[in-house]
């Protein structure tokens, strides 16, 4: 019972680890605890490596052409950082690498804070001016005033003008996140179980990967974030417009990445689908962020997007084929041209 009781409790804090290096440091050995109590719940093949192949195996494999070889992570690109040397920008989001992302980081740094800091400003100012010239000591008659037109006439219409202001870059980035993916794109379904991820690519040979999360000292060992690493990861070309399904087997989860402003709950029985395009290669963490049990902290998402040629090497390191491959193979050699008849 005690146990239960710790790793519970370690999970709950594993939960707010990604908030900051610092948090997830601190967390670890709260964290290799938990999961060593209560015991990582894999799928069927998980242990086998089913999926990316390790670094070790990376190096020890041939390094022919075309071979999938797992990216590196980038010292804070898609992961949370502290900014200890600018503590500033440790006050917005992390660093955005989609389209959206960047325009909703710029709604935010420079329409939503000056907007919010000069409001709390003027609210402050007005406080302080109403104690100093209405106190008691300043006026022993008390005011019998009951309105007065020309405030109200201004509290009303200044704040309708800054919610219009406000509301145009608001719809416009909700309309944004809601664009329709084009025919053409790559569909990876994202399915939540209690507690990992499983990655499905249906336009691949239906290809699937189960997602577990890695050991917190065999993830900083590897060189990437504690909780946040996986065993194996979600592999996507970058660049190429992505149809992202998400669904669950059990309970609600969601599939988000912070740094690709990407969020979608995953219910069971539906299916969830909104459009992402990853303009650069890279590897960019994320985890569950709807309460899911007491292992939520414990399913971290790690999406890495690779350029398409050594996309199409991974798919066929899992076995898969790439659309149209199986169709070109399949179809019957034209026949010989006959030669000539000689006059």
């Amino acid at each position: 019972m005690k146990n239960s009781i710790l790793a519970l409790l370690a999970a709950g804090l594993a939960a707010f680890a990604p908030l900051s290096v610092a948090a997830q440091d601190a967390a670890a050995p709260a964290v290799a605890e938990a999961v060593q109590v209560v015991g990582a719940q894999t799928a069927p093949g998980a242990e086998a490596g089913v999926g990316n192949l390790t670094p070790a195996e990376a190096s020890a494999a041939p390094a022919g052409e075309g071979a999938y070889i797992p990216m590196a992570p980038t010292e804070g690109k898609g992961m949370p950082t502290s900014y200890e040397d600018d503590p500033l920008k440790s006050m917005t989001f992390q660093d955005q690498y989609t389209a959206n992302g960047e325009y909703a980081l710029g709604m935010h740094d420079y329409v939503l804070l000056p907007v919010i800091t000069a409001i709390s400003l003027l609210v402050l100012g007005l406080l302080l001016y109403v104690v100093m010239r209405f106190n008691r000591k300043a006026n022993p008659v008390a005011s019998k005033t009951t309105h007065n037109t020309a405030i109200e006439v201004i509290w009303t219409i200044v704040p309708v003008i800054i919610l219009v202001i406000i509301a145009v870059p608001s719809i416009t980035l909700l309309a944004r996140q809601y664009e329709t993916p084009p025919a053409d794109a790559v569909t990876i379904k994202a399915t939540g179980y209690q507690w990992y991820w499983g990655y499905t690519y249906p336009d691949h040979g239906d290809i699937e990967v189960i997602s577990n999360m890695l050991d917190p000292a065999e993830a900083v060992k590897r060189g990437e974030p504690g909780q946040l690493a996986v065993d194996n990861r979600m592999v996507v070309p970058a660049g190429v417009p992505l149809r992202i399904q998400t669904t669950a087997s059990d309970v609600i989860h969601a599939f988000a990445v912070p740094s690709l402003w990407f969020k979608m709950d995953a219910v069971p029985g539906r299916l969830n689908e909104k459009l992402l395009t990853i303009p650069e290669p890279g590897v960019y963490y994320g985890q569950c962020s709807e309460l899911c049990g007491a292992r939520h902290g414990f399913m971290p998402i790690a999406v890495e997007a690779l350029p398409p040629a050594e996309f199409a090497a991974w798919v066929r390191a899992q076995g898969g084929s790439m659309p149209g491959e199986e169709a070109a193979a399949a179809a019957p050699a034209a026949p010989e041209a006959a030669p000539a008849a000689a006059n």
